[in-house]
């Protein structure tokens, strides 16, 4: 186990350089530095000025070499004006050369400055990632659980009218996107149009104090689009294993069909859906993009939005590898969960 842990850890290692070198490449396009530099400028700068901004601020260098002083392994760049000022990477606003550390990356914690939020980058990115950790915890208490039941229920009784039922309303709710279902359940609950204002149709004010008013309109509309899938990937595997050899022998048996269940058929039933759960944690850093927006629910979805319209680089930056450490992070405890489940998988 412990040469499995070393040999995953490296593989995250290799790709989370590769997947952040790819982000910062795309980032740094001309064009996007072009507009970082009438960000911080005008947008009537003519292109000697844009190409003089970009010059002082370090952006003509290598692309490898701006990459390693993002990342921290290389001092950062620095730069002498005519009037004998210092500015540079390293260098804050209103702090004097000589202080300035010589490294400021990633690996120092240091994930730059946002030219939007005037701010550093990264307590914008934790503050942010915070209110969306918390929806989807509420998300995950709601859409696991009851993707489960549905899927359960589906698959002990292949064929029925209950799978049936259960069968055609998870198919309804993954076809369905968030947008749509968000957009239903505002205009049904939270609108005039029908009437029904038992919610309000904005979380705003559930960043501060979520409660059932305010947060359940966007809890559903998550929960809904990955509850089906959950809930057809259960029922497929507990249809497969009732069928199972060990099933036919504990029924002849006599055993009775709640214990089949319970003792005998849940535990592998549930190695198939382990994966997919896991695998909605990926998906819910983008799905929340689209809700966040949706119900003005300032997270981590809504921050990355901000940070692409705005054209912020750091912010973009530090959003891509937070999402690329969450993916892998997820993967690897999957892979750890998929062994423990099945005793019968081999770590080579």
């Amino acid at each position: 186990m412990l040469y499995f842990l070393l040999k995953r850890l490296g593989v995250m290692l290799l790709t989370a350089l590769c997947l952040t070198f790819v982000v910062f490449f795309l980032t740094n396009l001309y064009p996007n530095l072009e507009k970082v530099a009438k960000l911080e400028g005008t947008q009537r700068m003519t292109d000697a000025q844009v190409a003089s901004f970009l010059a002082k601020n370090g952006y003509t260098q290598p692309v490898f070499t701006r990459y390693g002083e993002w990342l921290g392994v290389l001092p950062g760049f620095t730069y002498t004006h005519e009037d004998g000022k210092v500015t540079g990477r390293c260098i804050r606003k209103g702090m004097p050369a000589a202080e300035a550390p010589s490294r400021c990356g990633v690996l120092q914690g240091d994930f730059g400055w946002s030219v939007v939020f005037k701010d550093e980058v990264g307590p914008i990115v934790w503050k942010r990632l915070g209110l969306t950790g918390k929806l989807m915890l509420w998300v995950l208490i709601v859409m696991i659980p009851s993707a489960l039941i549905i899927g359960i229920l589906a698959g002990m009784r292949e064929g029925s009218r209950t799978d049936r039922t259960l069968s055609t309303f998870s198919i309804a709710t993954t076809a369905t996107p968030e947008y749509v279902s968000g957009v239903i359940l505002i205009v049904v609950f939270s609108s005039s149009v029908v009437g029904l204002k038992w919610f309000k149709g904005t979380a705003t004010s559930a960043m501060d104090g979520a409660n059932f008013e305010n947060f359940f309109l966007p809890v559903m509309t998550i929960a809904l689009y990955g509850m089906g899938y959950i809930a057809r990937m259960t029922r497929a595997s507990m249809a497969e294993v009732m069928t199972a050899q060990y099933i036919r022998t504990a029924r002849l048996k006599g055993v009775s069909f709640r214990n089949i269940v319970l003792k005998h058929a849940l535990r592998n039933a549930l190695i198939a859906p382990f994966t997919v759960i896991m695998l909605q944690f990926p998906w819910l850093l983008t799905g929340v993009v689209i809700v966040e927006t949706l119900f003005n629910y300032k997270g981590f979805g809504w921050l990355l939005v901000q940070a692409a319209g705005n054209n912020d680089i750091e912010m973009l930056l530090s959003v891509g590898i937070v999402s690329v450490i969450v993916v892998l992070v997820t993967q690897l405890i999957s892979d750890i969960g998929y062994v423990y489940l099945n005793p019968r998988i081999r770590i080579n």
